[in-house]
């Protein structure tokens, strides 16, 4: 899941937020694979809207650890997507 927040322009940029509960992934290893799988995706796929102010957090659901790398990097790309748009609109 993919939230994003609208600030006032405070020179801050856009920003990112990961919570990823040890309800969401019980290892460790496994909520640090996908914090890093979202950083990495946030970083390919937010140029469009880098110019914004605006707080994305990614909240981890219980599905997220089970699925494979490339899922994971669909998923996230759909979401920047959408959300790119929804930023973007007046």
């Amino acid at each position: 899941m993919v939230l994003a927040r609208r600030r006032p322009a405070d020179g801050h940029g856009l920003r990112l937020g990961l919570a990823i509960s040890r309800k969401c992934a019980r290892r460790a290893v496994a909520r640090n694979r996908l914090k890093r799988l979202a950083r990495e995706a946030f970083r390919r796929d937010h140029r469009p809207w880098q110019q914004l102010d605006a707080d994305v957090v990614v909240i981890g659901r219980h599905q997220a650890p089970l699925a494979d790398r490339a899922t994971l990097a669909a998923s996230f790309h759909h979401h920047w997507q959408v959300l790119g748009q929804r930023l973007c609109a007046p």
